[in-house]
């Protein structure tokens, strides 16, 4: 139980422990699911510097889709690609074997109360996240080996250190499902909706969930990126996803939802500014955005009167570059006469 932005909550801690050196790294996180479980893994490898050739693993629902005779699991694919990139080899335990892995086991209660007693007090998961970190770190260095009493868990990790598989690259952890767009541009998700381009409605996308983040694609192209939301029945908007729209039904500028509260840069709510004073300023102003996500802010300059003006100042400074003069060969320069026209013509009926 911690406490987040003066809200008491529920979160659920990914702890790590190598085995040689105990070297041990927690984060947190609000869910306990598959794109958590990946997300742990890249920050854990992250932390020590490298991953290990073998981990030992109870039987999580989120990994161990079927567990057959014996050691044999069926591995959730995504869970099977991870193992792959960071060339490590997943070792299940035997059901209620709680001693095969032990070294973690026996240190739940000891990281409950020397990290979440008393309760701690957060204004968010980046902040808990961090903390939790730098007090692994601080635990380490303070603590002696429970097997080799001459050095601390920080000298024996400095060690082990230099026999992790080196990673090159983090792995993409995340979990695709499709989805189909609805009419309103938005596609659903753990009970929360995010928007994407209005050209997608009607279609079915993949949708990338991660620990953090909600990513749309649509034929290889991003259509939508949004952070993730942990709340209920919640809808998450793009303005720019609109702008189609928005040039049929300008009226929405004002009351439409994906509009509310629009964030807009200086020069453009100038603009917006000067433009609402008119009684057709929202139809004016809603063929400004589209010409800005083309060209660029740079070229915009602010107090302008119109859309026809804002238009022409982005048109004119990406026109094509004037070309220079070209120059004459040297074998037109020794031509001893002008070649003339000549007025010929050949018809036929």
């Amino acid at each position: 139980m911690v406490e987040l932005g003066g809200v008491v909550v529920t979160v659920k801690v990914a702890h790590f422990r190598l085995c040689y050196s105990r070297m041990q790294f927690c984060v947190a996180y609000l869910r306990e699911s598959l794109e958590m479980v990946l997300d742990a893994h890249v920050r854990a490898f992250e932390f020590f510097g490298g991953s290990c050739r073998k981990g030992i693993y109870d039987n999580l629902k989120t990994v161990v889709t079927k567990i057959l005779m014996g050691k044999d699991r069926q591995f959730n694919r995504r869970f099977q690609n991870l193992a792959s990139h960071y060339l490590f080899e997943p070792v299940a335990c035997t059901p209620a074997a709680g001693w095969e892995k032990g070294q973690v086991e026996s240190q739940v209660k000891f990281i409950r109360q020397r990290l979440f007693v008393p309760r701690p007090k957060f204004a968010g998961m980046d902040e808990l996240n961090h903390w939790l970190k730098d007090r692994c770190q601080t635990i380490a260095a303070g603590h002696l080996h429970p097997e080799f009493k001459d050095q601390t868990v920080a000298d024996y990790f400095a060690q082990e250190k230099k026999h992790l598989v080196a990673v090159s690259s983090p792995f993409d952890g995340y979990k695709e499902t499709p989805a189909r767009v609805a009419t309103t541009a938005l596609v659903s998700y753990d009970r929360n909706r995010y928007s994407v381009n209005a050209s997608a409605v009607g279609r079915t996308v993949m949708l990338r969930a991660y620990a953090g983040r909600i990513v749309i694609v649509h034929e290889g192209e991003v259509i939508g990126d949004h952070r993730r939301q942990f709340v209920r029945d919640k809808a998450v908007y793009d303005a720019w996803h609109y702008l189609e729209v928005l040039e049929h039904k300008p009226g929405a500028l004002r009351n439409g939802a994906p509009f509310r509260g629009w964030q807009l840069p200086e020069p453009l709510m100038e603009i917006r500014q000067t433009l609402s004073k008119r009684s057709d300023g929202d139809r004016q102003f809603v063929g400004i955005p589209g010409a800005v996500a083309l060209y660029g802010l740079d070229a915009l300059a602010s107090g302008v009167a119109s859309r026809d003006v804002v238009l022409n100042i982005l048109s004119r400074a990406h026109d094509d570059p004037e070309i220079s003069e070209c120059e004459t060969s040297a074998a037109c320069r020794n031509l001893k006469c002008r070649p003339l026209p000549t007025a010929a013509v050949t018809m036929s009926s």
